[in-house]
């Protein structure tokens, strides 16, 4: 029996992962807010991990963090690279299909020191694709992202600083 077991083992990872980051997927309980209409349905759920980018601006006595726009790849469950999500917000799957949307709703991370969850309403799209159907969108399991807390003064007006995130983002589409 155990040859049985190492002989099947190998082929077995792929799936195990593919388990375990579906999984993760729904380490936190989503918030509510965060929900999709109840006529959308889960259509592909992808891993980001990139940068999202701030330029420090300053008005009279008032500086401050600004998001510029995120810059991160995506991968598919299994690792693969899926495409990629830049500003607008938008993302491009690698056959060409791209949504950009507009954030509707946001959440707390459970993890303070990372960006918000989200949930984004898709506003355009291409033509046909992975990516043609997606009505909704979340961004979930954020880690880091969040701008800096300090050095946005006179002295760095303009300055762009790029924090290293990640997250899951969720595409949901009409049944």
């Amino acid at each position: 029996m155990p040859k049985a077991i190492h002989a099947f083992a190998p082929a077995l990872l792929p799936i195990a992962a593919g388990f375990l980051f579906s999984l993760s997927a729904n380490a936190q309980e989503v918030p509510k807010e965060l929900q999709p209409s109840a006529n959308e349905q889960l259509l592909l759920q992808v891993h980001a991990k990139g940068d999202q980018i701030y330029t420090c601006k300053g008005d009279g006595a008032q500086f401050t963090w600004m998001l510029k726009a995120p810059e991160a790849q995506l991968t598919d469950k299994s690792g693969k690279p899926f495409g990629r999500h830049y500003d607008g917000p938008t993302w491009e799957a690698s056959d060409g299909s791209r949504i950009t949307g507009k954030a509707v709703a946001n959440a707390p991370s459970p993890d303070a020191d990372s960006i918000p969850w989200l949930l984004v309403t898709v506003v355009s799209h291409n033509q046909g694709g992975v990516l043609a159907r997606v009505t909704s969108v979340q961004r979930v399991n954020t880690k880091g992202g969040k701008a800096s807390a300090s050095r946005c003064d006179a002295a760095h007006v303009g300055r762009e600083e790029r924090i290293p995130y990640s997250a899951d983002y969720r595409f949901f589409a009409p049944q």
